[in-house]
This record gives C-alpha cells, sequence and structure tokens, in this order.
C-alpha cells in the first residue's frame, strides 16, 4: 500500500545574527545552511497493516506524513501510496486517503461539526445514502451525538478530536496518516481514541501510519514499528522485537509486607527503584525464573509483576545509540 525508496528532502534555510546591521546585510547577502529533513528513507507498508512511526521531534516524521499525503513534494526518491504519486493529488488518491494532524483542525471555530461534515461530503463527491450511513457508524462509534450539533469553540479538546476524526472519514479513506491524534487528551480519552482507531481499521481493512510520542498508544495499536532520527532509518520491526535488541532485560517489580534492606533486593539484580515497601529491579532475560523463586522464597512479597522496561526508555536509549553511531560516522569520514 505505501512504497518509499530512497527519499529525501532538504530545506535551504536562511540563518542570520540579530540585530539591525545583520538585517539590512542579509536584504543583498544570504547565507543559507542545508536541513536535512528527510535523508534516504527505504520502507514498505503493506494493505491493512498498523504502522507506528516513531522518533525524536525533528525527526523527519511529520514531514514524511506531509509527501505521503502530497503537500510536499519530496527532493528526491520514489513514493508512492496504492499505486499512486502523492505530490500529483489525483482525485482518486485523495478518496483513499486522511491526514489528521493533533496540533491542527479542519472544523469550522464558530460552525457545528455537522457543518463540516457536509462540507467534506460536498468536496468527496459522496452519495447521501452512503454518507448518512457512514456518518451513523462513525457518530455511534465516537459517541459524539450530542456534540456534532454545538459550535466547535464549545466542545473540549477531546470532543474536537473525536469530531475531527469523523470529518476525516466521512469519504471512507483507506489509508489513514495519523500524526499526534491524541496529544494534550487525558487518559481516558487517549484509551476512547485508541480503541476507535483500532476498530476502524479492523472493520474496514484500512492501513495506518501512526505518529505518537505516547507509547500506550503505539504498544495498543501498531505491532510493526518504523523509527526514525535525523531523517534516517533507525529500525524496522515488530515492537517486540525492538525491546529485545534495545533492552534484553526484564523489569520485576516487587511489593512488600514488611520492610526489606535495599541491600537484600540487590542480590537479585539491579536495583531501579526501591523503599520499604516496593522495589523495581533489572533483570537479564534468561535470570528471570532463578530471581523469582529467590524472592518468593526468601522475602516477604505480597505481589510481583514481571515485564519489559517501559517503551520510553527503550526508545530514548535507541535514539542515543542512533546519534552515537552517526557520530562516530562523521568523525571517521
Amino acid at each position: 500500500m505505501i512504497r518509499i525508496r530512497g527519499l529525501t528532502k532538504h530545506y535551504r534555510v536562511h540563518k542570520r545574527p540579530p540585530g539591525l546591521g545583520a538585517a539590512i546585510r542579509s536584504v543583498f547577502h544570504r547565507e543559507y545552511t542545508l536541513v536535512k529533513a528527510v535523508d534516504g528513507l527505504d520502507f514498505d507498508v503493506a494493505r491493512g497493516e498498523r504502522v507506528g512511526f516513531l522518533g525524536p521531534n525533528g525527526a523527519g516524521k511529520t514531514t514524511t506524513l506531509k509527501m505521503l499525503s502530497g503537500l510536499l513534494h519530496p527532493t528526491s526518491g520514489e513514493l508512492s501510496v496504492d499505486g499512486h504519486l502523492p505530490q500529483s493529488r489525483e482525485t482518486a488518491f485523495l478518496k483513499k486517503i486522511m491526514l489528521v494532524m493533533g496540533q491542527k483542525q479542519q472544523l469550522l471555530w464558530d460552525l457545528p461539526p455537522a457543518e463540516t461534515f457536509e462540507l467534506n461530503r460536498a468536496i468527496y463527491d459522496v452519495p447521501k445514502d452512503e454518507f448518512r450511513k457512514r456518518l451513523d457508524e462513525l457518530i455511534s462509534l465516537l459517541e459524539i451525538g450530542d456534540q456534532i450539533g454545538k459550535p466547535t469553540r464549545q466542545l473540549s479538546l477531546g470532543e474536537r478530536m473525536k469530531c475531527e476524526l469523523a470529518a476525516a472519514l466521512v469519504h471512507g479513506p483507506r489509508v489513514l496518516f495519523l500524526d499526534e491524534p491524541t496529544i494534550g487528551l487525558d487518559v481516558s480519552m487517549q484509551v476512547v481514541m485508541r480503541d476507535f482507531i483500532r476498530r476502524y481499521t479492523e472493520q474496514f481493512g484500512a492501513t495506518l501510519l501512526l505518529t505518537s510520542h505516547y507509547m500506550d498508544d503505539v504498544a495498543a495499536l501498531c505491532p510493526r514499528v518504523v523509527v526514525i532520527d535525523k531523517g534516517q532509518l533507525s529500525f524496522d520491526g515488530k515492537l517486540e522485537a525492538l525491546v529485545q535488541k534495545v533492552r534484553p532485560e526484564k523489569r520485576l517489580t516487587l511489593r512488600f509486607s514488611a520492610p526489606v534492606a535495599k541491600e537484600r533486593v540487590a542480590e537479585l539484580g539491579t536495583v531501579v527503584r526501591h523503599d520499604a515497601a516496593e522495589s523495581v529491579i533489572q533483570i537479564p532475560h534468561d535470570s528471570v525464573n532463578g530471581a523469582v523463586g529467590r524472592a518468593l522464597a526468601e522475602l516477604p512479597v505480597v505481589d510481583l509483576n514481571v515485564e519489559n522496561p517501559p517503551l520510553e526508555e527503550v526508545m530514548s536509549e535507541l535514539f542515543g545509540r542512533s546519534r552515537a553511531a552517526r557520530a562516530e560516522g562523521e568523525s571517521a569520514s
């Protein structure tokens, strides 16, 4: 469904020091630096696949989504979405995709969302019967029946984001580009949005490319992740494989019925956090069974939990490694 080969997007950015003199000089002579927002990406996304597209701020994620949706033209490389060249912006292509950005909105501020829904129906030339049926499904899935008749400015952020999704889906797209769709939402609303996105993709066989800094979004929706940093690919594979590659350890959380000294806990593994009632220990994957057995036999354990390290730590370490490797390569060259 999505094919990317050698994709680049470079910008010439004018830079100057502050001050009136520098401003005047820049009128006659400007100095530019080359910014490589995307620098040689290669990956594919299969039809119906849900992929997390991850990276730190400035990694090139949003730029890539804009090129995939046709808003930006690549500097070089090849990309296609369901056989279409995105920058051509063909009508058939636009009817297949949607792009929702958590910090942008298409809803008309002083009008109710229902007006935007009807506007999008006309733009995409959706037959009225099909539009009504699909909108009823979206209203039911998102539970926005009480909100679509109110002016957008009177809706909460969570209500607006649900209506934004509905507006972007009235034409029945089969490729979803979601850029931080849960940004700023509370925990309960994030769960609602994730559940809806999962149900939509499963029901309609839609392909999803999701960017998010909330790792819960990625863990809940995306079995596969593509990670980029400074516009280059850092990892492409299953989320579980990423965790095992970067942090091949487990986290053992122990809760005690009586105070336990840190020294005793340290005999089991590396202590990440400790207080009198609870300890978190980092243990090599192949030592988990032995550590659990010792903890139950030697310590006053009332509860325990074994899990992978937090995804936020995994991603942070991966970014650190990729930058260190890139810096080493640049110094060697």
